[in-house]
């Protein structure tokens, strides 16, 4: 098959299977390590094109609204994940494989095992979360020797969560809270940096928390944080304007 038919091959994936531009740029890229790798054939760029990607901007709750969404949590055990992500930015891959042992209360810090791109990264603990954690430790009917937050009914298992309860954590709390944005564990990720930064931390810090490679993924947050937004005037104020508004005729 040529350029032609990939193209053709494209427009059905938009056209027809109404598929996105993320799910249609995976499609492309799995075509081109096929023919360059595999093949060992030419791939132009130019000829089949990657789809433009829509950047869109996060959800962020205020801090009121965390507040509501932890208090409105369905249980003790839903109210300390919750509270986990929120304290820490923690990705729900990385919240649901902490061990007992990451959580340094000598420090202050809790250890995040092979995160995004097997790295490995310290955020801080906060006293707060702390007392929260001593609190669910507690509570478990059975002491883990190794997961933080074990799985099953019970958490009594030698297994840890799966991604899928913090996000029920999130969607119920987000219900019984009253809150009408669609609220999920990557939100309070979104939440802590946002935060961070109305707050007066730096990007570089936020950058290294978050465990991002690249600065350029942080500085999305600029537009979320509203200490930076208020910080800039609207050019509007430094008009000298006439009076009132004309009235319409």
């Amino acid at each position: 098959m040529g350029p032609r038919h990939i193209r053709e091959y494209q427009a059905e994936l938009f056209q027809k299977r109404k598929l996105s531009p993320g799910t249609v740029a995976i499609r492309l890229a799995a075509l081109r390590f096929f023919y360059i790798k595999t093949l060992k054939k030419a791939w132009g760029i130019a000829e089949t094109p990657y789809p433009k990607k829509a950047h869109r901007l996060p959800t962020i709750l205020s801090q009121e609204e965390v507040g509501r969404l932890i208090d409105a949590a369905s249980n003790p055990f839903h109210r300390t994940l919750l509270m986990t992500l929120y304290a820490t930015g923690l990705r729900c891959a990385e919240l649901v494989h902490l061990k007992v042992s990451d959580v340094d209360s000598q420090r202050m810090v809790i250890h995040v095992r092979g995160g995004k791109g097997r790295q490995d990264r310290d955020v801080m603990l906060s006293p707060k979360l702390l007392d929260e954690l001593r609190k669910h430790w507690r509570r478990l009917p059975r002491k883990p020797s190794d997961w933080l937050f074990p799985g099953n009914c019970r958490h009594t298992a030698d297994h840890p969560i799966d991604t899928k309860t913090p996000r029920n954590a999130c969607q119920l709390a987000a219900r019984r809270a009253g809150l009408k944005k669609a609220v999920h564990p990557h939100s309070l990720r979104h939440c802590f940096a946002t935060h961070l930064l109305d707050n007066g931390a730096d990007l570089r810090t936020i950058q290294i928390l978050l465990g991002h490679h690249d600065l350029k993924e942080t500085t999305v947050y600029l537009h979320l944080s509203e200490r930076s937004l208020k910080a800039t005037a609207s050019p509007l104020d430094s008009l000298q304007l006439k009076g009132e508004s004309p009235r319409e005729e």
